[in-house]
């Protein structure tokens, strides 16, 4: 079976305790973020190095039709997580813009905190909880009506 994950692993790191008074989204924050990102992207590329070099090592000509069929289908599984990654990975850096310009853990539609926590679970948040909801709900109505 297979020798390289297909699961994307979130980012580990101890969450982050707000210093009394401390404002939102201050320097040791952005910071935070900033590590939380970059050590997600650095696995991810990892991953997906280890992924070519598994494709390259393991692309031999089987012999018999099925284990053939087997190796392609896991390699078809493996490239489909790691282009799910590769769109994370422009998210994480779209994130780390965000971060040098200013912008980052506030929502783009209303402007309002997106949360510590909403960032934690979420690094790559673009919008706040309220915001994220109406959006689902009306993207689940236009499936409705279709």
């Amino acid at each position: 079976m297979s020798k390289v994950s297909t699961k994307t692993q979130e980012p580990k790191f101890t969450p982050y305790e707000p210093k009394k008074g401390e404002e939102y989204m201050s320097d040791a924050q952005l910071e935070h973020f900033r590590s939380i990102l970059t050590n997600w992207k650095t696995q991810l590329l990892d991953e997906a190095n280890r992924t070519k070099d598994y494709i390259q090592d393991e692309s031999s000509a089987l012999p018999d039709i099925n284990d053939r069929a087997t190796q392609e289908e896991e390699f078809a599984l493996t490239l489909r997580t790691r282009d799910r990654e590769r769109k994370l990975v422009r998210k994480i850096d779209k994130s780390l813009s965000e971060i040098d310009e200013g912008d980052y853990g506030f929502c783009e539609l209303c402007g309002v905190e997106i949360g510590l926590r909403r960032l934690e679970a979420r690094p790559t948040a673009t919008q706040c909880i309220d915001c994220k909801t109406l959006s689902e709900m009306k993207e689940k109505q236009a499936h409705a009506n279709m």
